[in-house]
């Protein structure tokens, strides 16, 4: 469970961190926490720990805990060595001479399956009236306004009605999702002492499928089917023999696979051993793979035998290990080899649990790697609450499981036991063979893979029984009203459009309802997500006005592995784009904030002019950037994949049609495709 609380202080940023920098001054404003430096450590800084224990009405979360980060005076943050798992942060942002602005970050969880994750649930409403009420206290000690009760106190009836409020939506969320159904007790049982030795994690949520759903199929790919017993145990072996390898607790190892099953084992073998999974783009050319090796430091690299080559020179001083091999392949160090020499018993629980970084897209710079936490239940009540998803049934994944879409229908899987339905490339009438023969019932895919689906011959697709087919949820670039229309007409109201990014996790979803009532929005933010439009003052705007977007939940990422991070306002995160809201609480996205062309002293934003170049019968695929215009400043350029026929002045009269003037490109380029990343971004600055 994660909970971000933020202020703004009218004090110097100075003065604000003589009274954060050191734990031992919390519980003077923190007043229901007890703090106690352990000797034989520094006393501030990095290395220093403290015994921390801080009590919410009935909940306890306390740690040894160890300061990892001590930056004056902006940031420090801390982590558990021992006890329960929590870490936090506290960040200091410097407004002028006189105020700055706070945001203090927890995150923390109990081990023990369902009954704790309900806990956490529940326990974060106390924990964010805790916090807040903390940072209200400390902004009256650093203003001199004298101590006073807190009027926010908690109180024990209304606490007990929104808990119980809580409970029981998410327990009703739950059940809808078939995910509280009866089973054997002693299975229950064993499958709580699994997730309360691993915790909430990858380990620990095979560990626990494996004994409820033994002879189930967790992962069907190209070799055939694997269940949860035969996952979770091949997962254990490598572990092993990872760890006899010098693997160990808190190392990063890099990730290279395409969707099939060693990507499943390795990311699920990295979580037992408590190291930290690197997620690398397949599309990558040799220099930034280089690059991002460089910087990231990965101990060791497990890559497909495809990407052999790709692997810089500097390699050979790390372990690499080979997971999916080619017929007539060399490699002697292959994961296969490892899970058969490897000893049956997995190793020991780590300390702490590792972590996944993924790679942003890359597509308007250099990718950055962005740590996220593994998502709690509120999260993903959230998300089954938005998409009718449920327990027990095969997805067809076909977007990149080392993107965050495909990395988050991992994740959910995890928690639905779902069956992974994985090919290693997307093919889209091999897809629709999959979706008849395993009988599918939710598909997570890119716009792009429905455009390629449409794109077949109608005969072609009549030949697949496609009507097992309950949830196609699409993200990772933007969803034109008219292919979504399209895509439905032909597959049936099946459509959720997730709108979200790497750092962020997920801004707003849209239902068919939505995509059918106001085509291009990206829906309503779910629960437990607030989002907000503010302009270059930080003043939210009225609905119908665009402005930056800022969103808060659970999932915000912790800063880039490089260094920096999003802009942060009042505890919410920018997405990086612009968007406004309708008057029934519909987010459009207007664009990138850094897209947008200043042509004539008039804003446009490319997506508008690409949305409605889409909407022509013989335009398949269009892009919009701006060029250097020595009367204008800036013109825009369009580049058009054609499917009929049609002219550069024909395609400029129905923009105007449309459009406001100012919006109508100048030049218009006929390509056969568009450059786009693995993930279906269009690659704009290869244009």
């Amino acid at each position: 469970m994660r909970v971000d609380e933020s202020i703004t202080v009218s004090a110097p940023v100075e003065a604000v961190w003589q009274l954060v920098a050191n734990p031992l001054y919390w519980p003077r404003d923190l007043g229901r926490m007890r703090s106690e430096h352990v000797q034989g450590t520094p006393e501030v800084g990095i290395g220093a720990r403290y015994m921390l224990h801080f009590e919410v009405g009935a909940f306890q979360v306390g740690s040894l805990i160890e300061v990892t980060r001590h930056e004056p005076p902006h940031a420090i943050d801390w982590v558990a060595i021992r006890g329960l798992e929590q870490s936090g942060s506290w960040l200091l942002h410097r407004i002028d001479d006189r105020s700055c602005r706070v945001l203090l970050r927890v995150r923390y969880q109990a081990a023990g399956g369902l009954a704790a994750l309900i806990t956490d649930e529940v326990s974060s409403i106390l924990v964010h009236r805790y916090i807040a009420g903390g940072l209200r206290a400390l902004t009256r000690r650093c203003e001199g306004v004298p101590r006073r009760p807190d009027r926010d106190a908690l109180t024990l009836a209304g606490d007990g009605r929104e808990w119980l409020g809580r409970v029981g939506h998410s327990a009703r969320v739950l059940a809808g999702a078939r995910l509280l159904r009866p089973l054997r007790p002693d299975r229950y049982a064993r499958a709580a002492a699994a997730v309360a030795r691993w915790g909430q994690t990858p380990a620990g949520a095979y560990a626990c499928l494996a004994i409820l759903y033994p002879d189930e199929p967790a992962v069907i790919d190209e070799l055939g089917a694997l269940t949860f017993a035969e996952l979770d145990e091949c997962a254990g072996r490598l572990a092993g023999r990872l760890l006899e390898e010098g693997i160990n607790e808190g190392d990063r190892v890099a990730v290279m696979c395409r969707n099939h099953r060693w990507f499943v084992i390795s990311v699920i073998a990295l979580s037992m051993l408590g190291a930290n999974a690197l997620l690398l783009n397949t599309g990558f050319a040799g220099p930034q793979l280089a690059d991002v090796l460089r910087r990231e430091r990965p101990r060791a690299v497990i890559h497909d035998y495809e990407f052999t080559e790709l692997m810089p020179r500097s390699l050979p001083r790390r372990r690499r290990y080979v997971a999916w091999t080619e017929e007539g392949a060399t490699e002697q160090r292959t994961l296969e080899r490892a899970v058969e020499e490897a000893d049956a018993s997995a190793p020991a629980p780590p300390e702490l649990p590792g972590r996944t970084t993924i790679l942003t897209s890359g597509t308007t710079g250099a990718p950055k790697g962005a740590a996220r936490p593994y998502p709690g239940l509120s999260a993903s009540v959230s998300i089954l609450e938005a998409i009718p998803l449920r327990a027990r049934e095969p997805v067809l994944v076909s977007t990149p499981l080392f993107h965050q879409w495909g990395f988050a229908h991992f994740s959910l899987g995890q928690l639905l036991a779902s069956t992974l339905v994985l090919r290693r490339r997307f093919d889209p009438e091999d897809a629709l063979v999959m979706i008849e023969r395993e009988r599918v019932r939710c598909w997570p895919m890119v716009p792009v893979m429905c455009q390629r689906i449409l794109e077949l011959p109608k005969r072609v697709r009549g030949r697949y029984d496609t009507r097992s087919l309950r949830t196609v949820p699409l993200s990772g670039s933007a969803l034109s009203g008219e292919l979504a229309s399209r895509f439905m007409d032909e597959f049936g109201d099946v459509l959720y459009n997730l709108y979200g990014s790497t750092e962020v996790a997920w801004v707003a979803i849209a239902n068919p309802k939505d995509l059918r009532r106001a085509p291009g929005t990206v829906g309503r933010p779910p629960r437990e997500t607030t989002v907000r439009i503010l302009d270059e003052h930080g003043i939210r705007v009225p609905a119908g006005q665009s402005g930056r977007i800022f969103v808060r939940n659970e999932l915000l990422f912790d800063g880039y592995t490089g260094g920096g991070s999003k802009d942060i306002l009042d505890g919410l995160m920018s997405t990086g784009d612009v968007g406004h809201f309708d008057d029934h609480g519909r987010l459009f996205v207007d664009g990138r904030d850094d897209d947008m062309i200043v042509s004539g002293g008039e804003n446009v934003f490319p997506q508008e002019v690409e949305e409605m170049l889409l909407s022509h019968a013989s335009v398949r695929d269009a892009a919009v950037i701006g060029v250097d215009d020595e009367e204008f400043g800036q013109r825009l350029k369009a580049f058009v994949v054609a499917v009929g026929p049609v002219d550069e002045e024909s395609l400029k009269q129905y923009v105007k049609q449309n459009l406001a003037t100012f919006k109508v490109p100048r030049d218009v380029a006929f390509v056969s495709e568009l450059p786009r990343s693995e993930q279906g971004k269009v690659l704009k600055r290869e244009l």
